[in-house]
């Protein structure tokens, strides 16, 4: 439905002020598109443009600020570029607005669960990323619990997945998220990549943002801004496990390192 060729990278552009890793870096119209340009000249394969932060604790942002974030820049992108862009949001407003600005995928890490986000999509009709997350960002870091992550998560996005369908979306039109840091310890999370197989058997494109998170900070022993080469290693693990879309910061790094990984899995495939 996007029209990508799997495994791709997913630029990743936050024009917020408090974002974990790169929270006030874009946060003018031009800034924005410079940050573009480079991660497109890198070979992103779409831009995902948030104007919320998710974070643990993260503060709720009004609907008409989102707004004033992401729609100019979506139109800059858009009127320069022909590359697929991605509101990551769970707004039914800034939906609408990011798409009439030209976006082409509703990213969101409430799974259309939010008053009125589900109806929508429908009236849409864009391509969604449905996302796994335990609590909200204010709160799911503070004691997230599974009897099975890798289980539970399978089973709540492939029942998102059948609920958008029954709504009136084809299953082409979705992509599932694990949510990598959304309410997980960091043994949970690394039991998800291990695992990540799993979810293709709900029958959708796979797409993992475990980019600098502090999982890997926390395996690595590094600070946010020292989590490159962690954050490739689980790319790479990621593709091998299936994923189809790597949601990163270091584009330029995380292209070289998925020609890799998917170099190795055709040869794979070959024998």
């Amino acid at each position: 439905m996007l029209g990508l060729n799997y495994p791709c990278v997913m630029g990743v552009l936050n024009v917020t002020p408090d974002s974990f890793s790169d929270g006030g870096r874009f946060l003018s119209t031009e800034q924005a598109l410079q940050q573009a340009r480079k991660m497109i000249a890198y070979g992103a394969a779409i831009i995902d443009i948030g104007g919320e932060s998710t974070r643990p604790g993260a503060a709720v942002v009004d609907e008409q600020l989102e707004l004033d974030r992401v729609v100019p820049v979506i139109e800059a992108i858009s009127a320069e570029f022909e590359i697929p862009i991605s509101i990551d949001s769970s707004k039914p407003g800034v939906m609408r607005a990011a798409v009439a600005a030209g976006a082409v995928l509703i990213n969101d890490v409430r799974a259309l669960q939010a008053e009125g986000a589900l109806a929508t999509a429908v009236e849409l009709q864009t391509p969604v990323c449905l996302m796994h997350m335990q609590g909200d960002p204010r709160s799911m870091q503070l004691e997230p619990h599974y009897v099975d992550v890798v289980v539970e998560v399978t089973q709540f996005l492939a029942a998102r997945v059948a609920e958008c369908v029954a709504a009136g979306l084809k299953q082409e039109m979705l992509l599932v998220d694990p949510g990598f840091g959304f309410g997980k310890t960091t043994a949970q999370n690394v039991e998800l990549l291990a695992n990540l197989r799993q979810l293709r058997r709900i029958g959708c494109p796979v797409l993992i943002g475990i980019s600098r998170k502090s999982t890997l900070g926390a395996i690595a022993g590094r600070d946010v801004d020292d989590r490159l080469a962690a954050s490739i290693a689980a790319a790479v693990v990621a593709v091998l496990q299936g994923a189809d879309i790597i949601r990163a910061h270091d584009v330029k790094e995380t292209v070289d390192a998925i020609r890799v990984a998917r170099s190795l899995g055709e040869a794979g495939r070959e024998k």
